[in-house]
This record gives structure tokens, sequence and C-alpha cells, in this order.
């Protein structure tokens, strides 16, 4: 009988409930799960999924590193944070004790140009070690390889201009903070905007203290110069409010975000490049109205042009479908922390 890929679930908000299962279905079998929660700790991962008793309860994070000694998996999903300084402690704890991790952090993503100290660290820890740490998710696909198998089929690239739509309800109370959902402009300006009115040296000393915001598209213009294989000469990040003309309520906030307040941000991230290509990636994460839906969409300017677009692609189930197919990948793959770039492309698994 074929040995079950055994899984530890980090953090059992609204993206486990997916994660979970889809281990489930591809034949693994989840052994832990950790959460902060008090109303969620000890309850039984069938109870977060909505499905039978597993057998298995949601321990504390104090508990964390007791558990995945006991349990021996072979990988740990982290489903929490969206910085890279948030899930930096739960790496860091898979690192030490030798076990595999992929997290949905979007930062993660290629922390190397935001957070370089602290990812220096983790990769040291986990060479150490022998295990391998990354990041991964929707962006993996839409955001990267998609976008680097188009610029396969183009003979000569002047520009790749990116823009993609998620509403914030879809992935946490955290996520939506984040994006400044629910704030008055002007507390946008003071809290988000602010952030990136700074010259590039303030700039740098805030990535070499692993203190700068970066938007999700910050560190896909870094993994998309990394894979194409693009020397970055300067890169820069504009935040923008994002406002509805009606009150809306968001779910995920518990509040109505009044009319002509933030409902969320739009980044853009412009990056040049010392070969004369320009990325230039948007993303707009804010509550949706009714008219509002998920949009991907990406042009490279070049010979031949060509823009792809996706409507209303169900990113929260494609972002856990990336995870849980990655998980081979991943425990497969060389001992370091490794952008997922440097794994290889993303395929569909039967099982994982």
């Amino acid at each position: 009988m074929d040995k079950k890929t055994r899984v530890v679930q980090y953090g059992t908000g609204k993206m486990s409930v997916y994660t979970m299962r889809y281990v489930y279905e591809k034949g693994g079998e989840v052994v832990g799960a950790v959460d902060v929660n008090p109303d969620v700790i000890g309850k039984d991962i069938g109870e977060v999924m909505g499905t039978e008793t597993k057998g298995i309860k949601v321990v504390s994070m104090q508990d964390a590193e007791k558990m995945l000694l006991e349990t021996q998996p072979d990988i740990v999903i982290v489903t929490t944070m969206s910085l890279f300084k948030d899930v930096e402690d739960a790496l860091m704890l898979c690192a030490k004790l030798g076990i595999n991790a992929i997290t949905t952090c979007e930062e993660a993503f290629y922390p190397m140009n935001s957070n370089p100290v602290a990812t220096k660290k983790i990769d040291e820890m986990a060479k150490k070690t022998g295990c391998t740490i990354t990041g991964s998710g929707y962006q993996d696909i839409y955001w990267g390889q998609l976008i680097s198998s188009i610029a396969g089929s183009t003979q000569s690239i002047k520009k790749i201009k990116g823009s993609s739509s998620y509403n914030v309800e879809d992935y946490g109370i955290a996520l939506a903070k984040a994006h400044g959902a629910g704030l008055s402009l002007e507390d946008f300006e003071k809290e988000v905007a602010s952030v990136d009115k700074i010259t590039d040296e303030e700039r740098k000393n805030l990535i070499d203290k692993g203190e700068y915001l970066p938007s999700y598209m910050w560190n896909v213009n870094g993994w998309l110069c990394s894979k194409l294989g693009l020397t970055v000469k300067s890169q820069t990040q504009k935040t923008i409010p994002q406002t509805y003309s009606e009150d809306i309520y968001s779910s995920t906030l518990g509040m109505t975000v009044k009319k002509g307040d933030a409902t969320g941000m739009s980044a853009v991230v412009t990056t040049e490049t010392e070969e004369g290509i320009t990325i230039e990636s948007e993303c707009i994460g804010k509550v949706y109205s009714k008219e509002d839906y998920d949009k991907n969409e990406w042009t490279i300017i070049g010979e031949p042009e060509t823009t792809l677009v996706i409507n209303r692609p169900a990113t929260v189930e494609l972002t856990c479908a990336s995870i849980v197919n990655r998980i081979p990948d991943v425990i497969n793959a060389k001992s370091g922390y490794l952008p997922t770039e440097e794994i290889g492309e993303l395929n569909f698994k039967l099982k994982i």
C-alpha cells in the first residue's frame, strides 16, 4: 500500500477548509492542525471542514512544536497571514525541525526582494536540516507561470503589463485590513499610502531591516524577473484607495464601509530592468460590490503583442489547489528557501 503524504495544517481559517479537503481528496492525510483562535482550538478538523469527524484536533500555537515532533509530517501548509514577518516564526519552526513547508503568504512567493534577512535565516536553517520552504498559491500560475510561458512564445518584449482583482472578503480579516478596507481616505493616506512616499534609499533601508510593506505584485515582479533572467534596475510601488458610491457591508470586517471610504486598494508596482524590459503590475483588492468580480489580465507588449484575460477565476479554490498540487514538488526539491520558479512548473497531480 502506498504511503500517504502526511500534512499538518497551520492556520484553520477560510483557506484551510479547501486545502485540507484537497489533501484528503488527493490521497493524503492531515495529521495535525494549529491555530491561535480559542474558539477553534480543541475542535476536530472535520468540524472546521464541515465534514465527518477526522480524529485530529486543532492545537494552540504554544503546542505546535510538540505536535510537529509527535506527528512527523512530510509537509506543513501555512495559511495564516500575508506578510513574511507574520509567518516567519512558523516557517522557521518548520526549518528548525527539518519539516518541509509551503505557505499561501503572498510575500513568501519571492521574499528575497522585500525581506532578504529573514529569508536568508530560514534558507540557512532549512539547508542545515534538509528541508524545503516555499510560497505558492494563485500567483504561482496566474501571475507567474502563465506569464513566463507566454513570454516563451514572444520574439521580443518591451513591456509586461498585468492587473488582477480579488475580493478581500474571501481571505479573512488580516488581508482586508492590510488593504486598508474600512479606513477613511485620510487614515488610508496615513496608514497605507504613506508607506510608499519614500526615497529609494529609505525603501532599501526598510527592506534590509525587514520592515517594508510590499504589495503582492512587489514579490511577483521579483519572481518574474528571476524566472525570465532579467536584472532589476529599479522598482517602485504606489497604492491608491478604492471607493464605492454607496455604503457597502463587509462580513469579514463586521462593519459597513461608508460611501467614499476605502473599500480596499490598488497597488501598482513598476520594475525597470537592465535589459530594457519594464514590468508594470497592479493588484486590486477590495470589498466587492454586486457589480464586481475577479479578473486577471496580462499583456506582453512586443513582437507579437499578446493579451491574456481570465474573467471570474475561482481565486480561493485556485489558490488552494495550487498549494496542494505543489506538495510533491516541494517534498522532492533541494533544501533551502526556494521560490517556486526554482522548483519547476506547477502541474496537476492526481495524487500527492
